[in-house]
């Protein structure tokens, strides 16, 4: 068995259903969450304009090696409705590979650690509140020392769901 992280984003349609159906859908297909963050919602990054995105963190034990894994993710995904078209677009829903176990790994289809852990605070804030002492497999630092380090202006702000409607 192993230990994953999983990034969820959304900022399309009901973003906290979708955050909720991908959970749901991940406990199914993947294994069991024993960590979550808090939601939070943040602009989008790297796409200005965009609608805001909702974002949490999950921990899941898993007995999927690394490409089964990405192979479940994507069928959620799809299952979820998500397209792909353009790069950082706004989706419906987004589940991306934050690490697994201490695994370096670096393939044409698969990059773990995620390679912009490191560059989004929406990342490393919900990855902060479960697993600040984690320490990333390459730059050797932990989630909280990576997150004092970060020069992200996005702000971050923990979502509540009544908000949503």
């Amino acid at each position: 068995m192993s230990m994953i992280y999983l990034l969820l984003g959304a900022n399309l349609g009901d973003r906290f259903n979708q955050l909720s159906k991908a959970f749901s859908e991940i406990e199914e297909r993947i294994g069991s969450v024993i960590k979550h963050s808090a939601i939070y919602e943040t602009a989008a990054w790297g796409r200005e304009g965009d609608p805001s995105y909702l974002n949490q963190v999950i921990g899941v034990i898993t007995s999927l090696t690394p490409h089964e894994l990405l192979k479940a993710i994507h069928e959620i995904e799809s299952h979820l409705g998500r397209t792909r078209q353009l790069r950082w677009e706004s989706r419906l829903i987004d589940i991306d590979i934050l690490f697994y176990d201490e695994l370096v790994l670096n393939d044409s289809d698969l990059i773990i650690p995620h390679p912009y852990i490191h560059k989004r605070k929406f990342t490393l804030v919900p990855l902060a509140e479960i697993a600040s002492d984690y320490m990333h497999p390459v730059l050797s630092k932990t989630i909280e020392q990576l997150l004092k380090e970060l020069n992200d202006p996005l702000e971050v702000i923990k979502f509540s769901p009544k908000e949503e409607r």
